[in-house]
């Protein structure tokens, strides 16, 4: 995603840089603005991640691939929020922009135009 523009601030309190980007502790730590907060998390882990999204004032709550949460999606929803569970964010970029069937995925979209990131 960051190949396609897109910014991306690592929050993880094991590390102090993911992708070339400092890596904050918390979402509060983050000084810059947030709109997406994409969780990698197991789901148990939500909750106090959906709390953290709402406080900072966040958009959007995306939890990824097989992370289910009713009750935070739920908080988050009624803070609101938008919410996407269940869902990988690359995986969406791809098949709304085209991107993935170069790679045999079959996006129903059609375009004879090449990806930008095809040489």
């Amino acid at each position: 995603l960051q190949q396609h523009g897109y910014r991306i601030i690592p929050v993880n309190p094991t590390y102090t840089e993911i992708l070339g980007e400092k890596c904050y502790p918390d979402l509060a730590s983050v000084p810059e603005k947030i709109d997406v907060v994409d969780c990698f998390r197991k789901t148990e882990d939500i909750p106090p991640l959906a709390e953290q999204a709402i406080e900072i004032g966040a958009k959007v709550l995306w939890l990824q691939l097989g992370v289910i949460h009713e009750e935070a999606a739920r908080r988050a929803l009624d803070a609101g929020l938008d919410v996407v569970m269940d869902r990988c964010m690359k995986i969406e970029h791809g098949r709304l922009f085209g991107g993935l069937n170069w790679c045999g995925v079959n996006t129903k979209v059609i375009s004879a135009q090449r990806p930008r990131w095809v040489a």
